[in-house]
């Protein structure tokens, strides 16, 4: 299991990109959360296999159909033995 802090930019807000990573998360059944910053990124704190996490960032990267995503940055990425989430959540 890996566990990835990442933080997304472009125009990643106001564009439903925290719904979005929500619904795709629940798809891969990847645990986490995920919220908008201050500077106008959106922040993703995620947990899930590798081959499940490597498709979540590739969905990521994408984004929903009115978002242009400029980056991801994965800020931490660690292999753990546990996750402490139990579903993937919209932080405020």
């Amino acid at each position: 299991m890996v566990k990835v802090h990442a933080f997304i930019e472009g125009r990643v807000q106001g564009v439903g990109f925290r719904y979005f990573a929500q619904r795709e998360a629940w798809k891969l059944g990847i645990t986490g959360w995920v919220k908008n910053t201050y500077d106008g990124r959106v922040e993703v704190l995620a947990c899930g296999s590798d081959d499940k996490m490597k498709k979540f960032l590739e969905s990521l990267s994408r984004g929903p159909s009115f978002a242009i995503v400029t980056d991801v940055k994965i800020v931490e990425k660690s292999e753990v033995s546990f996750c402490e989430f139990n579903e993937f959540s919209i932080e405020y």
